[in-house]
């Protein structure tokens, strides 16, 4: 089996070396924002980020970091342990050790299948992101640095299957 790793502001909470809850916060800014019509899947970059994307073209896949917008609330901050995939049958476990949307930073990702990028717009397969989802970073797919052949999931990960 083989394992890879897949004028907005947002605020971020520091997490680590911090002695007290909202001690250091980090503004963020969307780069843009997803757009779903139509049966299709649309990255639509603010123009002052346009000249960023030269060159994702020649990439069969993107990384897409949004922030889970829609669960931004005090109280989902401060969940710290969560059912996986929402499913009481697996075991009780820390946020950092799920990809649950409910989290001190709401910040996700997808992997997704670039179809084509047409001058502030790149097309995808699909993302699991809501229409207006702020996006806060996009990065090339690259195999060799973001695939780990000998990565180690506990059970309740399975084959990536829902129960």
């Amino acid at each position: 089996m083989r394992w890879c790793l897949i004028s907005l502001s947002i605020l971020a909470l520091a997490v680590g070396e911090v002695t007290e809850p909202m001690a250091q916060e980090y503004v963020l800014r969307a780069v843009g924002t997803v757009a779903k019509k139509d049966r299709r899947n649309v990255l639509d970059i603010f123009p002052a980020y346009h000249d960023a994307l030269l060159g994702l073209e020649g990439f069969s896949h993107v990384v897409v970091l949004y922030w889970l917008d829609r669960n931004d609330r005090p109280e989902k901050r401060r969940i710290l342990r969560v059912h996986p995939r929402a499913d009481s049958r697996n075991p009780l476990t820390g946020v950092f050790a799920t990809r649950s949307p409910v989290r001190p930073n709401l910040i996700a990702f997808s992997v997704c299948k670039i179809k084509s990028v047409e001058g502030g717009r790149v097309f995808v397969d699909r993302i699991d992101a809501f229409d207006g989802t702020p996006i806060i970073d996009l990065k090339p797919y690259i195999p060799s640095s973001d695939c780990v052949p000998t990565a180690k999931v506990p059970d309740w990960v399975g084959t990536g299957k829902r129960r």
